[in-house]
């Protein structure tokens, strides 16, 4: 019988940007249940999950492949709703979002990537710098606090839209930066091999690193 995980992510799913590399990680024998914060709300209803000044923020995908702006606060009811309703058919699940959400609960194992990546680092990392790429410039303050045990150098690029990769990953090598985090589940493999050959540098990707410990799990 195939296993199944839950993937819960912030925006609406499917995530058909996020869920084949994940696939190709994870197995044939696992099948993936899928659902988003998002998916039962209007255009007008996501609207007003705009970030307010001085709330953290968040960014995501839609299923028409725009990507949206959420405030922290406002998602994080919808979020539980879904977390709860995917448990029901799934043995673990993974929230696609290398944010913060301690507060959320649930009943089964529950991987959060930002708790994955923090370890990651952590471990190999030794006495370097970290180099972070995020999605948003808003988010820029929100790593320094995240990484605020290591030191840290960091560039927004966005993985929802036709961005320049090697200038920000150019940039992160010449503060210093000896390692890179594409800090967001939804920089892809692609994103990962372009700063890797601009810099040389080791290069983390979220989605990977989370779909090879949720292989475990499985």
């Amino acid at each position: 019988m195939d296993e199944k995980i839950g993937l819960i992510t912030i925006g609406q799913s499917p995530r058909i940007d996020m869920t084949p590399e994940m696939q190709e990680l994870l197995g044939p024998m696992i099948e993936f249940v899928e659902a988003g914060a998002l998916d039962d709300l209007s255009d007008i209803e996501i609207e007003q999950l705009a970030p307010n000044k001085d709330e953290t923020v968040y960014i995501s995908r839609l299923r028409n492949g725009k990507s949206v702006k959420l405030s922290k606060p406002k998602l994080l009811p919808y979020l539980q709703q879904k977390i709860n309703k995917v448990e029901e058919g799934a043995s673990s699940s993974i929230v696609v979002c290398t944010g913060s959400f301690p507060t959320l609960t649930h009943t089964k194992p529950l991987l959060f990537p930002d708790q994955v990546l923090k370890h990651v680092v952590e471990a190999v990392l030794g006495n370097g710098t970290i180099g972070v790429i995020v999605p948003l410039e808003e988010q820029k303050k929100q790593m320094l606090e995240k990484w605020d045990k290591i030191p840290v150098v960091v560039e927004a690029v966005s993985p929802y839209e036709e961005s320049d990769f090697e200038g920000p990953a150019r940039e992160l090598k010449d503060k210093g930066a000896s390692i890179i985090v594409l800090d967001c589940m939804g920089y892809k493999e692609a994103h990962k091999q372009m700063v890797k050959s601009v810099t040389g540098l080791p290069t983390i990707l979220s989605r990977s690193v989370v779909a090879r410990v949720a292989a475990e799990l499985a």
